[in-house]
């Protein structure tokens, strides 16, 4: 029997469909009606949200290390307190909040239309909060010459376009690379923010965390890798500029940095439990935007 996926044919399938075949391809699926119709939002919550804890999904810019962080000091004033964090992409989060199946959806970038559009189906209104914003600083070796590299020139070195130094102005020297490791969210965050979401160039040297990656850049004449926004000169590495914009605190909150995202917490507007605003009003908090700077993220202004 065939199904009319955009007549209430739909609705009596609504929920085997967000169970069996994911939150993502029934966002495909009503997306692609081309009538408006009155949708029911009264799906299951998951188990976690029946148990009341709060239930995060999205972004692995906010998941992979900041929202733990946030979680574990949050909890030492709320012991009580139940979490599910399930970091996996903005797509991921904003899709589970608008199905009902997520209390916040971490995210880092503006909802697209199509998803505003689900959204607007469903009856849910995303209440944006702005927490921080997420940068990466460009850094050399401390001798090298060069001080402002332009965006094409930052691709096609990390993409391996471009392999020697002299090739943007520098020692005749090969250019080594050292990058996050392939699991890391930056791994994957440079390249959609820096390489057009090309692969990296061959060979790198893939490390776990910025300051290992620091440490190698400074012992090496030839080295370049990447670490957090605000990253001062030091002993043996140097931030440069992009196209003569320096990567600070600053030029990420007036977007002016080119490798950058602003950071959201999404929720459904009006749906908030206690529990849910008590934990975003930390974070948005002196206390929780500590943890963002420590973490190497930038505070919003």
């Amino acid at each position: 029997m065939k199904l009319n996926l955009c007549s209430g044919g739909f609705y009596a399938v609504e929920k085997k469909l967000l169970r069996g075949i994911g939150l993502v391809f029934l966002a495909v699926l009503m997306a692609g009606c081309t009538e408006r119709k009155e949708v029911d939002t009264s799906l299951e919550k998951p188990q976690a949200r029946k148990e009341g804890k709060i239930v995060i999904r999205g972004s692995n810019t906010f998941g992979e290390e900041l929202g733990p962080q946030l979680i574990a000091e949050y909890k030492k004033d709320h012991s009580s307190a139940g979490f599910d964090l399930a970091p996996k992409a903005t797509g991921y989060g904003i899709a589970g909040l608008i199905a009902g199946q997520c209390d916040i959806a971490g995210a880092s970038r503006l909802p697209q239309s199509s998803e505003k559009e689900l959204a607007e189906m469903r009856g849910v209104e995303l209440n944006d909060n702005v927490i921080g914003a997420y940068g990466v600083a460009v850094v050399v070796n401390a001798n090298n010459p060069l001080v402002d590299l332009t965006t094409n020139q930052v691709r096609d070195i990390f993409t391996g376009a471009i392999q020697n130094w002299k090739d943007v102005g520098g020692p005749d020297a090969a250019i080594h690379l050292y990058v996050r490791d392939p699991v890391s969210g930056t791994y994957l965050g440079f390249r959609e923010l820096a390489m057009e979401n090309k692969p990296y160039g061959h060979p790198q040297m893939l490390f776990t965390t910025y300051a290992a990656i620091l440490q190698a850049v400074g012992e090496d004449p030839s080295g370049i890798g990447y670490a957090n926004v605000g990253v001062v000169k030091a002993s043996g590495f140097k931030p440069v500029s992009i196209g003569g914009v320096e990567p600070n605190a600053d030029t990420v909150n007036q977007h002016k940095y080119p490798y950058a995202r602003t950071l959201h917490l999404y929720t459904a507007k009006g749906q908030e439990t206690p529990a849910t605003r008590d934990f975003i009003q930390f974070v948005e908090s002196p206390r929780g935007q500590q943890i963002l700077v420590q973490l190497g993220f930038v505070p919003h202004s």
